[in-house]
């Protein structure tokens, strides 16, 4: 007698050969038509090579009654309703390094995670791998340790007693902490054993799965969104997809859309494991039957209402890099971009928010054009030091965090190098697949958010104006001499070749104190002019210092003061006397130190990265 059923998903991921599909294979009660390595490539070459899903069901425990959802199953005609039953959903994923893309894509549909582990071999690389997938896309874990039977009789609790350390150790530094461990033996002799032999462990960890479940919040409301995983035609009966719903519900007779192929299709029929029904809703495993569509044109992909789902070219997202990731996130570097279900290639350029907001509350729902925000050459974080400049200076432009300190939220305009299809708000990972599998390191290098899609194929002139990055730019020079009180010479600011006409107007600082405006340019050879204002000019206002500029008092007045035409005086006269009794030496090419008392310039302005006028803007 059929019963409400409540569905969860379980994760079977781990290493390869590690047992993984031999455990599905044990706990299952009911296969789909992908399970247990069914594809003919799979059976040939002896491992997984896609998702595999497949289900068995236990009552549901007392203390997950009370929080059962309104009945959402509808049953077949002539059943009547019976004890609800929670219904383990298995999603076997593969377990080749060069699968981990049909890894990720399973990780996003499960509820709980099992990780298998080799118990004669304990962690592996693609284990370590897994485990970095689980923390990003779900809440709770099992560890498995499967393959006991291969321990010697005598010694086997005490080697399980050990890689249960082993394994409590590797979860401490993990949000897996304290997730419970069990011992299995899912296929007792191998592959190759004979089926009468009876699997170890499978009724405890079916009672331990059954503990650790909790009724996820499913939500039937919003656009309805699923993510395909095969697609298959049935002679007679037409092309089924099947999958899981990600989001909202769908029932008989609802008309659905593949959005890569602009195609619209009415729902002919629905099974849940070989179960006809009439509706079902976010987190089912279903499977859709439509007619006259061909499936050779959905491998996988997704599944929608019609138009409720839009094709990007580019995307804001917020950016959290995965710490067993070496080395560093490079602006305008490629990476391997999971968006939702889809992989493709997509360019970086990363940026945080303005410095005095590195401490602002993050905000993981929704990107805001109307704030500014700050450049970054890479993803700041505190194992990084700043880069260098090609000048050799520190490289301020880059926005770099200084002495450790890292904003708590940094975003990246990420460019597809072909349109994706996807959700807002979907779980977006970047990965290196392209590094040495076989290489004892992590290859997925940063997770996040997509915040705001770009639909646009025009997205740079349309949209990316709005997008409000700059770069922070600081130039240094030197007076070279004064005029009046009013007025000085500037050097070694810009280059000779340089516009300077494109600086007029721009404020700069004496390091004795005072405020000037760069005038115009003085010759041909970089040299400038500027105008220092009297306190007549600007109406005796006080203007206040820059950072570093202090230690000369908090107010600057017009024009130069005393005591900086005492210096710059003093300097001219030693530049004047090493001139006239050196030139021998200087004729030689022995460069002559500089004088100790330099009085230097100081230009610090923002260019906008999108802005197609390449405008220099200061701070009132």
């Amino acid at each position: 007698m059929a019963g409400q059923r409540v569905n969860v998903n379980v994760g079977v991921l781990g290493h390869i050969d590690s047992g993984k599909t031999a455990l599905a294979r044990a706990l299952s009660t009911t296969a789909s038509t992908a399970a247990f390595d069914k594809q003919p490539q799979s059976r040939e070459r002896g491992i997984t090579l896609d998702l595999g899903f497949s289900c068995f069901s236990v009552p549901l425990p007392a203390r997950l009654r009370s929080a059962l959802p309104a009945p959402h199953l509808a049953l077949d005609a002539g059943h009547e309703p019976g004890e609800p039953q929670l219904q383990f959903t298995l999603v076997d994923c593969p377990g080749h390094a060069s699968l981990i893309r049909t890894i990720i894509g399973g990780a996003q549909i499960i509820d709980l995670m099992m990780l298998v582990i080799d118990v004669t071999k304990g962690m592996q690389t693609q284990s370590a791998e897994c485990l970095v997938i689980g923390q990003i896309a779900c809440q709770k874990l099992v560890v498995v340790l499967n393959k006991i039977d291969l321990l010697a009789e005598g010694k086997r609790q005490a080697a399980i007693d050990k890689m249960t350390k082993k394994m409590q150790k590797t979860l401490e530094n993990t949000k897996f902490q304290g997730a419970p461990i069990i011992p299995v033996a899912a296929k007792p002799g191998g592959p190759e054993a004979s089926e009468t032999e009876a699997p170890q462990g499978i009724s405890e960890l079916i009672e331990l799965l059954t503990f650790q479940i909790s009724i996820p919040t499913r939500d039937s409301s919003g656009p309805f969104l699923m993510s395909v995983d095969h697609c298959f035609s049935i002679k007679g009966q037409g092309t089924v997809m099947t999958g899981t719903i990600l989001s909202g519900s769908i029932s008989l007779g609802d008309s659905v859309e593949i959005p890569a192929l602009k195609v619209v299709k009415k729902v002919k029929s629905m099974q849940m494991f070989h179960m006809p029904v009439t509706t079902a809703m976010q987190g089912d495993r279903l499977g859709i039957c439509v007619t006259q569509f061909d499936p050779k044109l959905l491998e996988r992909g997704l599944v929608c209402a019609p138009e409720s789902l839009h094709t990007i070219h580019a995307a804001l997202i917020s950016v959290e890099k995965i710490p067993y990731f070496r080395g560093p996130l490079q602006t305008k570097a490629k990476f391997h971009i999971t968006v939702g279900h889809e992989t493709v290639m997509g360019r970086l350029m990363f940026f945080s928010p303005a410095p005095d907001s590195f401490d602002h509350e993050p905000v993981l729902n929704a990107f805001d054009f109307s704030r500014e925000y700050l450049f970054q050459e890479q993803y700041l974080c505190q194992d990084l030091a700043p880069a260098a400049t090609g000048s050799g200076q520190t490289n301020e432009k880059a926005g770099q965090a200084t002495d450790g300190h890292c904003p708590r939220q940094q975003w990246a305009l990420v460019e597809f190098e072909k349109p994706v299809t996807c959700p807002q708000l979907c779980l977006v990972i970047g990965s290196r697949l392209d590094a040495d599998i076989h290489a004892n390191m992590c290859r997925l290098a940063f997770h996040g958010v997509l915040l705001h899609g770009l639909e646009d194929k025009n997205y740079a002139e349309s949209l990316l104006p709005r997008l409000r990055v700059y770069k922070l730019k600081h130039k240094h020079g030197l007076v070279e001499r004064v005029i009046d009180d009013y007025n000085v010479i500037g050097r070694s600011l810009f280059k000779k070749e340089t516009n300077i006409q494109l600086f007029v107007g721009l404020k700069v600082y004496l390091s004795t104190g005072e405020l000037g405006f760069i005038d115009s340019a003085f010759g041909q050879s970089g040299k400038f002019k500027i105008h220092i204002p009297g306190a007549e000019q600007n109406q005796l206002k006080a203007w206040p210092l820059p950072s570093g500029h202090e230690d000369e008092g908090s107010l600057v007045r017009g024009g130069l003061s005393p005591e900086s035409k005492k210096i710059l005086m003093s300097t001219v006269k030693k530049r004047s006397r090493a001139g006239q009794g050196e030139v021998a030496e200087r004729k030689e090419g022995v460069e002559q130190p500089e004088p100790a008392h330099h009085v230097t310039l100081s230009l610090s302005f923002k260019r906008y990265v999108f802005d197609t006028h390449k405008r220099m803007v200061q701070s009132p």
